[in-house]
């Protein structure tokens, strides 16, 4: 009688060693897995291929392995780092996709699957795009999280604490029919990802859009003032403020309708998550404990505007105006930072253009998200 032979379990590379890809990285070595770490810049990397691992710390009450995760490899040549991998986590910055696309690309093998975490507003659509721009014929899924799984910061080079796990995130993979592939391959590590719809919902579902650029805008004065030494919810979002970003959320819910998908509203995503529950969106936001004691930001060049205007503002108000759902709250808020910043985010950041969407009409942007086809 011949012996069962052992489930092959999954090797990951992650791509990012900032705060989120230590993080990862480290928590996926302790459950066991192959990991590779991929950085772009090697000098990052040189403390934690001398040690040979990341050490995870986990804030009590927080149900995950501790220890020193052992890596099978630290590295920042890309094809090194995704060879043989059967899951590739992207946990970098929303502005760094299309290059990590790029670099992926010419490496990219049948079978693997790429994740990322999070997307912001479009990620796997712009990576989609770029593939097939490059005419990749491998036979890759592309997917991204809603949000990302964990609250965590790099107390040292090879060292990270995770602060709180989230206890559901959304994934969903272009086309829509392959997710169930994705979260099958993410199960053995990860029970927090859970079926996403599509990835117009995981896209234009992303909150942050609504709580991070005009808050951080409206608050300006503040937080140069000082130093983002106030509590960033409670203290920045009065009335007043609120009555925006409800204007902003209207117009992020309007532009996912004219695309046919209905987005859940910024109230009732805190309903959802934290159970906080108002008639206004202000009064939402005051229920909510979680919020209170997260001061704001200690500078305006934080990722709030930088990587939340061009990769979720941006985004919503393109296709917007493509489709006739017109954007001026969210265009107010992007001119205010583009601005304040001396740049255009409408240059660098995402489009309709970009996500491989311009001139498509409503059923011809469907069929790509839910078949993968144009």
């Amino acid at each position: 009688m011949k012996k069962e032979t052992k489930k092959k379990r999954k090797v990951f590379a992650v791509l990012g060693a900032g705060h989120g890809g230590l993080a990862m990285a480290g928590y996926l070595a302790l459950k066991g897995f192959e990991v590779r770490l991929f950085n772009r810049t090697p000098d990052r990397l040189e403390p934690i291929r001398r040690r040979g691992a990341i050490e995870l710390i986990a804030h009590d009450g927080e149900e995950i392995p501790r220890g020193a995760g052992p890596l099978k490899l630290a590295t920042s040549d890309m094809k090194e780092a995704i060879a043989g991998a059967d899951v590739i986590m992207v946990v970098v910055p929303a502005t760094g996709h299309a290059w990590l696309a790029e670099q992926m690309a010419p490496h990219i093998k049948d079978g693997q699957i790429i994740v990322l975490n999070p997307g912001r507003t479009g990620g796997a659509l712009e990576v989609h795009h770029i593939f097939r721009q490059k005419a990749i014929q491998a036979d890759v899924i592309i997917a991204e999280a809603q949000t990302f799984l964990y609250a965590s910061r790099a107390v040292n080079p090879a060292q990270v604490q995770i602060f709180r796990v989230k206890n559901s995130v959304p994934v969903a993979a272009i086309p829509a029919y392959r997710t169930p592939d994705v979260i099958k391959a993410l199960a053995p590590a990860f029970s927090q990802f859970i079926p996403g719809d599509n990835v117009i919902k995981t896209g234009m579902d992303n909150i942050g859009a609504v709580f991070h650029p005009a808050v951080t805008v409206l608050n300006s004065a503040r937080i140069e003032s000082t130093r983002g030494d106030f509590e960033y919810y409670v203290d920045g979002i009065t009335p007043s403020v609120a009555k925006v970003l409800e204007e902003i959320d209207r117009e992020r819910v309007a532009v996912g309708a004219a695309m046919g998908f209905r987005c859940i509203t910024a109230r009732e995503w805190l309903y959802i998550a934290y159970d906080a529950a108002g008639q206004t969106l202000h009064d939402a936001i005051r229920a909510n404990r979680g919020y209170y004691g997260i001061t704001a930001p200690p500078h305006l060049h934080h990722r709030y505007i930088t990587e939340d205007v061009p990769m979720s503002l941006v985004p919503i108000a393109s296709i917007g105006e493509m489709l006739g759902s017109p954007c001026p709250a969210i265009c107010t808020v992007i001119h205010m930072a583009n601005m304040m910043h001396g740049c255009d985010y409408w240059q660098t950041g995402r489009t309709a253009e970009t996500l491989g969407l311009s001139g498509l009409g409503l059923q011809e942007i469907r069929r790509l998200v839910l078949e993968g086809k144009v």
